[in-house]
């Protein structure tokens, strides 16, 4: 199943933010520390390039404090961009940000030419909950659901810096299949575009490859070993006594326990893609999508074809 979510209001906020890019300096974007590259957007990627650009992998708190350092690294490696991490709710980042800001835009500064810089991110991401600590009021609003804000703001971070605000924002294709599972597992898609199911197998099939630890103590499971992703989840539903009449598993329940837990923080400190593997998918998914626009050049060339030839005949 491929995940694709994409509203009608965030139509709107792409054209929104190709639009103040014009008299933008430098571009923030913020990522699910959890799935860096799943959650950065290829959209704003294409639209913003030239642009410097600060990656802020949040929630850092959450992830694989080992993976997160490779990941700062992967992005610091990139042209004009700069990468720091933040705890999910830090207080008082505005310095960390401002300063980042001000190393990428050094031209930038003072009250006759502000730096301007535009934040945006995945829904979910924890953007508003940003925004709002870096205010002394809470302008930015907050929900545990995606595509909460839906509408710019302009906040003030320092006497010669405006920072600008956008809506949470996908992109109309996801390619990599890996990627759409995990923007689904992180609350960033529609419970509407996703079957619960699907997405904690596959997250359960990731726990099961990396972090074993981990998910046998959170549902203290005992052997896992050699078990399949559907196997655990039923033992968890069991566990969790997310059971039907007849000694039957409630496997959406049990699916939502697994979403929710991780989602939480409670199954640990989890990063579910690594630089190395998401590379892999990478190339896998353009691989695939070069195929399948081979293949449908190919049946519009035998439909032409076709179409010529019962013309000729007909003549």
């Amino acid at each position: 199943m491929a995940i694709q979510w994409f509203p009608g209001h965030m139509n709107k906020a792409r054209k929104d933010v190709m639009e103040r890019l014009k008299d933008i300096d430098v571009v923030i974007e913020m990522l699910d520390a959890r799935l860096p590259a799943s959650s950065a957007n290829p959209m704003l990627a294409r639209m913003a390039k030239g642009k410097p650009r600060l990656m802020i992998l949040n929630k850092q708190d959450l992830a694989d404090p080992a993976i997160t350092t490779q990941w700062l690294d992967w992005y610091r490696a990139k042209k004009q961009t700069q990468a720091i991490g933040l705890d999910a709710g830090e207080r008082a980042p505005s310095q960390k940000l401002v300063a980042a800001c001000r190393e990428l835009a050094p031209n930038r500064g003072g009250l006759d030419k502000p730096l301007r810089v535009l934040i945006c991110g995945i829904p979910n991401v924890g953007k508003s909950t940003l925004i709002n600590s870096m205010s002394s009021r809470k302008i930015a609003k907050t929900g545990n659901m995606p595509g909460v804000t839906k509408n710019e703001q302009r906040i003030i971070l320092d006497d010669d810096v405006e920072l600008y605000d956008t809506p949470g924002m996908l992109w109309p294709k996801i390619e990599v299949e890996e990627g759409g599972y995990n923007l689904a597992a992180s609350g960033a898609v529609g419970r509407n575009a996703m079957d619960e199911e699907e997405v904690s197998l596959e997250l359960l099939k990731y726990l099961l490859q990396h972090y074993v630890p981990q998910l046998t103590a959170r549902y203290r499971l005992d052997e896992v070993d050699g078990l399949q992703d559907w196997q655990v989840l039923e033992m968890i539903g069991r566990k969790r006594g997310a059971m039907l009449g007849g000694g039957r598993v409630n496997i959406q329940k049990a699916a939502e326990i697994v979403l929710t837990d991780f989602r939480d923080g409670n199954t640990g400190r989890i990063t579910l893609e690594r630089p190395q593997e998401w590379v892999v998918w990478e190339k896998r998914a353009k691989e695939l999508a070069a195929q399948k626009a081979a293949a449908r050049e190919a049946m519009m060339s035998e439909k032409d074809k076709r179409k010529h030839a019962s013309r000729g005949s007909q003549d």
